[in-house]
């Protein structure tokens, strides 16, 4: 499979795991992690009209990550499709870590909407869990598909 292809794939793939992950843990009522709706309100300042906006910036970034983990990825050279989706799934925890700190300090204060504001600890660990459901899908398909960058 051709890399560009494989790696939009993998982004699709991986950011379609994380937002059914994230939106069920809001449905559980054991955070809010509703990304799509928090990203979009950010553009339309309301709840009621964030839902496009945020799906669709939420899909346009999750495809340009997926490059830089296909690129990782392709560094470390895993020999095994297990190896490939643990390797992602480890750079999917450490994206996780550094996104629920940057949301919990930057994002939260800064967001329009008030229900967006009350991060604590469940927010965080929701969204890293979901960044690891996106590192091991997009594991997955890389550790399927055979696409590498470089080696």
């Amino acid at each position: 499979m051709n890399a560009l292809i494989g790696t939009v794939l993998a982004g699709v793939i991986g950011t379609a795991g994380m937002s059914v992950t994230l939106w069920g843990i809001t449905r559980t009522g054991i955070a809010n992690a509703a990304m799509i709706r928090a990203i979009g309100s950010l553009f339309t300042q309301s709840y009621e009209n964030s839902f496009g906006p945020g799906l669709t910036v939420h899909f346009i970034v999750g495809i340009i990550i997926a490059f830089l983990y296909v690129a990782l990825i392709s560094l470390f050279e895993p020999t095994s499709l297990a190896g490939t989706i643990a390797l992602g799934g480890m750079i999917g925890f450490a994206h996780g870590i550094a996104f629920g700190f940057t949301l919990v300090v930057a994002v939260a204060e800064h967001h329009p909407l008030e229900q967006f504001r009350r991060v604590g600890l469940e927010v965080a660990v929701a969204h890293l869990f979901g960044h690891v459901v996106y590192g091991v899908l997009v594991g997955a398909v890389v550790g399927l598909t055979g696409i590498r960058f470089f080696g």
